[in-house]
């Protein structure tokens, strides 16, 4: 496998040195925000990530007001206690896009939620103590306790919540098939996936530096050049 440094002196040649890359990093993940980011936030991430699968995100993002209203601030113990009428007249309100299964979802994913809180504290802090060289077993779990949390909408979510781990788009999908790891063009298996998780675990022992910002890095390696 092509070792790291190969890889952000690339991106580093691509956009215009050590320093520019460096600007182009994200936050580092904060393990103290996570812990302390309340139930209704993450129930609102996931929300939010469940509706720009497939859609337009800008779209998403203009009515998000209405959508804090509609689902009452996203309050989990309040959403799990509303009647049936309260979920069939989401269907037909406009502060908000009316699909139906995505809808339902937010009354899954609210019983979700609680469930983790009440093993663990918080979501927050279920997530801070689940380690970055396991992601896909975290993956794992999102898909199959969570409602529409599988696939690039679960490692959406990991990312802006501010959990430390990669994602596998397409430019980093590109990026690690070109450093040598024998993976599809779209990772969608458990074994081009564990092969990837092994990758960026290799690549952070080598580093040390946080996943998010090596996924950042491969990215920026490989592609279409575009402006920041």
């Amino acid at each position: 496998m092509t070792p790291f440094k190969t890889i952000r002196a690339r991106a580093e040649k691509r956009k215009g040195g050590p320093t520019a890359l460096e600007r182009l990093m994200p936050e580092k993940p904060d393990p103290k925000r996570l812990a302390k980011l309340g139930d209704d936030r993450i129930l609102a991430e996931m929300t939010k990530r469940v509706f720009c699968a497939g859609f337009a995100w800008s779209v998403i993002e203009t009515k998000w007001d209405g959508f804090e209203d509609a689902f009452l601030r996203f309050q989990p113990a309040e959403l799990t206690f509303q009647p049936e009428d309260f979920w069939e007249n989401l269907m037909r309100d406009a502060r908000i896009v009316r699909n139906g299964a995505k809808i339902m979802s937010v009354r899954e994913n609210a019983a979700f939620v609680q469930e983790i809180a009440k093993e663990h504290g918080s979501f927050g802090k279920f997530l801070t103590k689940w380690p970055s060289s396991d992601e896909i077993g975290l993956l794992d779990l999102l898909a199959k306790r969570g409602n529409r949390l599988g696939g690039n909408t679960g490692q959406m979510l990991l990312r802006f919540v501010g959990w430390d781990g990669f994602v596998t788009s397409r430019d980093v999908v590109a990026c690690l098939r070109g450093a040598g790891l024998d993976i599809a063009e779209e990772v969608k298996s458990k074994g081009d996936l564990a092969k990837v998780q092994a990758q960026f675990n290799a690549w952070a022992e080598e580093t040390g530096l946080p996943y998010t910002h090596l996924s950042r890095i491969c990215a920026l390696s490989v592609g279409e050049n575009r402006s920041e």
